[in-house]
Order: structure tokens, then C-alpha cells, then sequence
């Protein structure tokens, strides 16, 4: 719909007198169309480019020597910058790769609660804090499937094993809970071992072999 001044000229070529106020508006209705605008870029699309040119810019900056190569430098550190926030912002903060974590006696044998006891405090006693912290937690866990607490199940992981036994050691829960968190924590790397760590472990797998199970109610509601 072409505009001249304040006459409107249709598609047939008959012009219409419209007022200047109403032409503006008739006319920036009709740019406000969609259809003009489905070919534009988008606006991830706009800021790549002007991301691009700015790049291009710094590089062709740090072509040069003196003054002009410095602030090349500095322009390209700059759009750097911006081109990590915008990768932030697009894609949020890097998350860590989550964990798979193997069973709690990985790839060894069936061995009693106190081989692993008796492992524990062999390591303990050479200062090897982390194996000790991992035979002490074979230990605990071997324990309560010896005393049919847990059943013995291959692949089962330290979270797993705290989580069953809490229900049949409440008075324990958190501490089984907290026990397990720690030894994964140390098994895969996230934290040093030291005798804290194997101490605690040892002293409450010393607590649930005195400790009486909680049994769940029959069917029916009896005891």
C-alpha cells in the first residue's frame, strides 16, 4: 500500500485522502506483517554474526604492530569474554559428569566380614587411609548381610546398602547414610582419607553389630 504524503494510493491506482496520523499508523501496521519478516534472522543468529565481526576484527587488529596489535589484543580478550558468557548463558555452567559407581566389593570375591575387618586395620596400621576407609566399609556391609540385615545382592552400592540397613537400624539411618556419602567420596577421588574418616567407620561398624534390627509388622498389623 505506497503512501504519498497524505494520499494513499490503492492497488487499483484510486488515491485516498487519509489524515498523517492514520497513514503512519496504517503503515506501520502493515511492516509489523509477519510475512515481512519470516526470512529475518533470528537472534541467536544476529549475535554469531556480530560476534564473528567482531573476531575478525581483533584478528586483523593482531596483524599489525605497535599500538594497533596491543588493542587488537585486548579486543580479541574481550570478545573472548563475551563469546563465553553468551556459551554460558546458552548452554548453563558445565555440570560434572555424573558418577557411576560400582558395587560396594567391585570385582573381588566373596570374604567374610572379618577378612575385611582384619584387612581394614592392616592398611590402617601402614597409614593407607583410603584402602583402609574402602575395607572397613566391605567390612560394615558384610557384616549386616552375614547377620541377614542385607541380603546378599552383587553390585550393590555403598547409598543402597545405608538406605536398606536404615530401615532395619533406624536409630543408625543417618549415620549410615553419612558413612556411605564419605566412603563414596573417598573411593572416587572427591576427598582425601585419614584416620578420621576410618576411625568413624570403624566405630559404627562396631555400633550395629550390638545394635537390635527394628522388625517391620506382619501382614494383618501383628507384631
Amino acid at each position: 500500500m505506497p503512501i504519498r504524503g497524505e494520499i494513499v494510493v490503492l492497488a487499483g491506482g484510486a488515491p485516498v485522502t487519509t489524515p498523517r496520523d492514520a497513514a503512519k499508523d496504517a503503515a506501520r501496521d502493515e511492516l509489523l506483517n509477519a510475512d515481512y519478516h519470516r526470512h529475518d534472522p533470528s537472534l541467536q543468529e544476529r549475535v554469531l554474526k556480530w560476534i564473528t565481526a567482531r573476531i575478525d576484527e581483533a584478528l586483523g587488529a593482531l596483524t599489525g604492530d605497535g599500538t594497533s596489535g596491543a588493542t587488537g589484543l585486548v579486543l580479541f580478550l574481550l570478545v573472548a569474554a563475551v563469546l563465553g558468557a553468551a556459551l554460558w548463558w546458552r548452554l548453563g555452567a558445565p555440570r560434572r559428569a555424573a558418577r557411576t559407581h560400582p558395587g560396594v566389593f567391585g570385582d573381588i570375591g566373596p570374604r567374610s566380614a572379618a577378612e575385611h575387618r582384619a584387612d581394614a586395620e592392616r592398611h590402617a596400621a601402614a597409614g593407607r587411609w583410603t584402602e583402609a576407609v574402602r575395607e572397613q566399609m566391605r567390612a560394615l556391609v558384610r557384616g549386616l548381610e552375614e547377620r541377614t540385615l542385607l541380603d546378599a545382592r552383587p553390585g550393590r552400592t555403598a547409598d543402597e546398602a545405608a538406605a536398606e540397613a536404615g530401615r532395619a537400624l533406624p536409630a543408625h539411618a543417618a549415620e549410615l547414610t553419612s558413612a556411605a556419602r564419605a566412603f563414596d567420596d573417598i573411593a572416587y577421588g572427591e576427598r582425601t582419607a585419614d584416620q578420621g574418616a576410618y576411625q568413624s567407620l570403624r566405630d559404627l561398624d562396631r555400633a550395629l553389630e550390638r545394635a537390635r534390627p527394628v522388625l517391620a509388622p506382619a501382614a494383618g498389623g501383628a507384631a
